[in-house]
């Protein structure tokens, strides 16, 4: 298979996720895919029930279950990071063996997290706990987004082998990610339609991330939606938002808007390793907890 080859069947992965999430508003129109609330306001949203405003003395609250708590950010152990960094680096080498050969490399490790989220749902269910595999990013520090993002820009345009050169120069600085946090994008909700992850969220910003692979983490996390436009988020989220577009335009060519910002805030982390941990909490807990 050759580069274009490859790049092109790599490309089909996001269209046919979108035209599946599409179905249900194929077949119905929307109707069913919002909830008995609206958060939206000229095609906007802003996320009201996060504080970030302890930000830089390492807190955060939120408003669970309909009560304001107050939460430590965390750092990721360095188990968690150690297995994180060297997966990425397999998956970027699987990538260019699958440029040689036309064999597509698998879709698991520290890239495809099971997120859980609950607290409202949709019209469509009785439930509204809701589980979504979503393509899990790094974030870099808060002093290196700038040069990550001029880094993503300059280099856009280069073969993919280059590009992923530059991906792991990111992952193998041990000074460049900020371990407090995960990211990935909402890509589907929108006014017309709404998904569960987006609903929750918005509701109830509590949610897991399972990812599946030995080791196996979980973390459980403070949940941020931050739209392109919402001018009360921090400085450090709206730089992650555009790094993380950035990101995922880099690897998947160029789409028409910026998508919503999932910011993963790190609060605990277990270790659910089969036989060996089974669910052992791997971030000590504090002793205000």
């Amino acid at each position: 298979m050759t580069r274009r080859g490859f790049l092109k069947a790599l490309g089909l992965i996001t269209p046919i996720v979108l035209f599946f999430g599409k179905i249900p508003k194929l077949l119905w129109a929307g109707k069913w895919e919002h909830s008995t609330k609206n958060f939206w306001k000229d095609k906007q949203f802003v996320q009201k029930n996060i504080d970030v405003s302890g930000y830089q003395s390492g807190t955060i609250k939120a408003k669970i279950d309909g009560n304001w708590q107050e939460f430590q950010i965390r750092k990721a152990s360095e188990e968690f990071s150690k297995w994180n960094v060297e997966r990425r680096l397999e998956f970027l080498e699987k990538i260019k063996e699958a440029m040689r050969t036309g064999k597509m490399p698998e879709l698991g490790g520290p890239h495809s997290g099971a997120v859980a989220t609950y607290g409202l749902g949709r019209l469509d269910s009785q439930f509204t706990i809701n589980n979504a595999i979503k393509g899990i990013g790094l974030a870099p520090k808060d002093e290196h987004i700038d040069k990550a993002i001029v880094k993503l820009k300059e280099t856009y345009e280069n073969p993919m082998p280059e590009k992923m050169g530059v991906l792991k120069s990111f992952y193998e600085d041990p000074a460049f990610v900020d371990w407090r946090k995960q990211t990935s994008l909402e890509l589907y909700a929108t006014p017309e339609f709404e998904t569960h992850t987006f609903l929750n969220a918005m509701e109830n910003p509590v949610a897991t991330i399972v990812f599946l692979d030995v080791p196996s983490f979980e973390l459980r996390t403070i949940v941020r939606v931050v739209h392109p436009e919402d001018e009360s988020a921090l400085p450090s989220e709206k730089k992650l938002l555009e790094f993380v577009n950035l990101a995922h335009e880099y690897m998947h060519g160029k789409f028409t808007r910026y998508f919503p910002l999932l910011l993963f805030y790190i609060i605990e982390e277990f270790d659910n390793t089969p036989g060996s941990k089974r669910g052992i909490r791997s971030i000590p807990p504090l002793p205000t907890e």
